[in-house]
């Protein structure tokens, strides 16, 4: 860690499509006394966010500038193709980039898929934004592909979508100012990691609870414990009926 500082609260931006809503419950519930500031931000802002001191960490979309920005990969995304509910491909599990060749496929300007090629036929225009383009596609212009969560946050009822087979995905990650990795950092990387609350790693030091008290031996009142069958205590037996097999005994004495 590069840094200890305490801040207010700590501050998480996220991208669209992204849903950070468990990893906050678990943080509200592990560090109740450090509010957790959520940060919408678009996908292309999300760097200049982070870099510019605007949120302490963030969950944006792949790739980022390695150079400057630390980044934990998360999961990668199911890539689909949103479509009118009675367009052809609805009626199919799934479609690759070819079968939408004669289909006018938009690409919004803030698109986050990384196209060599894109599919089907171009649009007069590129939408300005994703949510355009979903407008656009329920209007009957074209169809759109795109990551499976942007999907779902721009569902409507006269639209559904299916999976491409052959698109680029979309891989989310967490991400910070390679030079700002923080104590809260930390923890946040345990949480998005799965670490439990126990972890040694990845959450702020916690008091110690408080030494158990050793068990002492009992006392045994100063009498002497008796060996064990069989074992020497180290000192010469007893003549008599108490010493070992096989000792010498005394003649009785006649009585007169």
């Amino acid at each position: 860690m590069t840094g200890s500082e305490v801040s207010p609260s700590f501050r998480l931006a996220y991208v669209p499509g992204v849903t950070p809503a468990k990893w906050a419950r678990i943080w509200n519930e592990r560090l109740p006394e450090v509010p957790l500031t959520l940060i919408g931000v678009s996908a292309a802002e999300a760097s200049d966010v982070l870099l510019g001191g605007g949120a302490d960490a963030g969950l944006v979309r792949l790739p980022v500038d390695r150079a400057v920005l630390s980044a934990i990969p998360l999961y990668t995304e199911t890539t689909v193709v949103v479509v009118p509910k009675d367009h052809v491909v609805a009626a199919v599990d799934e479609v690759c980039a070819e079968d939408l060749a004669d289909d006018i496929v938009l690409h919004p300007l803030d698109d986050v898929l990384d196209w060599e090629r894109l599919p089907g036929q171009p649009a007069i225009e590129r939408p300005a934004t994703t949510a355009d383009a979903v407008e656009l596609v329920a209007a009957g212009v074209g169809v759109l592909v795109v990551p499976q969560s942007l999907a779902r946050l721009h569902h409507r009822k006269d639209l559904t979508y299916r999976p491409v087979t052959d698109a680029p995905e979309s891989s989310v990650a967490l991400s910070w100012p390679e030079d700002a990795t923080t104590d809260m950092v930390e923890d946040f990387i345990g949480i998005v990691r799965g670490r439990t609350v126990n972890s040694s790693r990845g959450r702020r030091p916690t008091t110690p609870a408080p030494a158990q008290p050793q068990r002492k031996r009992p006392d045994s009142g100063g009498v002497r414990r008796k060996p064990a069958a069989g074992k020497s205590t180290g000192k010469s037996p007893r003549s008599g009926a108490g010493g070992p097999k096989g000792a010498k005994r005394g003649k009785p004495r006649r009585r007169s």
